[in-house]
């Protein structure tokens, strides 16, 4: 999928479903970061508590960079940056030296995730080092694509012709567009209708 992509690409940790895209920058949802971090500290709160920092520093820096792409920058304040990395770091480290000789379930866990922190640093906090794209998550193409496996499902778990996916496709691409720029989808519809297609005038909504 995606042969030869250069773009950017917010993912889970399947590498096996995207390692290909080698010439792609790839970036970690922070989603599905804060559920794992979640569930590591209900697990074993008294614990995990490294778990429940680390989640909140990914929103404090989710917020930076929220912050500093709405003032039109195009990178975070050197000493805003190198205080993330260093607290990031401590945190990590601190979570798998506290979880390396437990033996329990949980432990366990915590010294997959604690490691994944570490050794994929680079991906996990690409939001914050490229505050000008908006990455932390991959929610918003996962809410996109959703109605394609809902009709799938529907169908008997597989399309039956191109033809039909091809015309869903183009529809349901439509009716997100206009949702974005605050369309109502039966309104569109009703527009496309009459012949008055919503055309968007511009690449996103202003603001």
């Amino acid at each position: 999928m995606l042969p030869g992509y250069t773009g950017t690409i917010v993912r889970d940790g399947y590498h096996a479903g995207y390692g290909h895209l080698a010439a792609a920058l790839h970036a970690w949802c922070g989603a599905h970061l804060l559920r794992d971090l979640k569930d590591l500290y209900d697990f074993e709160p008294g614990k995990q508590d490294w778990a429940a920092r680390m989640a909140g520093l990914l929103i404090e820096a989710r917020d930076a960079a929220r912050d500093a792409r709405q003032a039109r920058k195009t990178a975070l304040d050197p000493g805003v940056l190198d205080d993330l990395v260093t607290h990031y770091r401590v945190l990590a480290t601190s979570g798998l030296a506290a979880n390396a000789y437990r033996r329990t379930a949980t432990a366990k866990d915590a010294r997959r995730i604690t490691r994944r922190f570490l050794n994929f640093e680079d991906m996990i906090l690409r939001f914050a080092t490229r505050p000008d794209l908006d990455i932390f998550t991959n929610n918003e193409a996962e809410r996109t694509i959703r109605p394609v496996k809902v009709q799938q499902r529907s169908s008997g778990g597989c399309w039956r012709t191109i033809e039909g996916l091809a015309d869903f496709a183009v529809i349901q691409s439509y009716l997100s567009t206009a949702a974005k720029w605050g369309i109502s989808k039966l309104g569109a519809l009703r527009d496309l209708f009459n012949g008055h297609a919503w055309i968007p005038s511009g690449l996103e909504p202003s603001g």
